[in-house]
């Protein structure tokens, strides 16, 4: 294949799609170029390393992921934007397993505040807004739900609610009725 079209945009895009196939810690320099067939050597000129490489994957998780969820709460309010939001996350690990995994590897701070991570951040305070939550309570709302949404979708990923009843969906309903009606009575300091 000829190595013209390279750029460490194509390679991160490239190194997703093998994430979501081999997994995002299986994503290395060599892998990518395997797949374009040519020496690993060809892309030092475009990416540093594969722990830059599979920085430039999470950027693009993460940019990826927000216009999703952004386009998935536009309109809505209330439980319906929380759980456009949450569905949002779960369908997106879904298709893009790995992708989704690049999404919790931890950037470096200045790397992380030009990332699509803060708006993440600003989407599910603007959401939380409609729960008339303090700004310090606020805060501990936005690590509630990353933490219990996240927390969910990857006990199912890994199987672990596979060999249990009731199905995960039907715990999945329950736990977005339960964040909704944790955020109506927050409980007050």
């Amino acid at each position: 294949m000829a190595r013209a079209g390279l750029t460490a945009d194509r390679l991160a895009r490239v190194g997703a799609e093998l994430a979501d196939e081999i997994g995002f810690e299986c994503v290395t320099v060599a892998a990518v170029a395997r797949h374009f067939d040519v020496k690993p050597a060809s892309l030092y000129s475009h990416v540093q390393s594969s722990a830059d490489l599979r920085t430039r994957i999470a950027l693009f998780a993460l940019e990826q992921l927000a216009d999703r969820a952004s386009e998935a709460v536009a309109g809505r309010a209330g439980k319906d934007a929380l759980a456009a939001l949450a569905d949002s996350y779960r369908v997106y690990a879904q298709e893009h397993p790995g992708r989704f995994a690049a999404t919790e590897l931890r950037l470096d701070p200045e790397t992380a505040i030009r990332s699509a991570g803060p708006r993440h951040s600003q989407l599910t305070r603007a959401i939380l807004r409609g729960y008339e939550l303090t700004d310090v309570d606020e805060m501990h709302a936005v690590r509630l739900f990353g933490s219990t949404v996240r927390g969910f979708i990857g006990l199912e990923m890994s199987g672990s609610f596979s060999h249990s009843s009731p199905d995960s969906d039907e715990s999945w309903h329950r736990i977005i009725d339960a964040l909704d009606a944790t955020l109506r009575h927050w409980p007050a300091r």
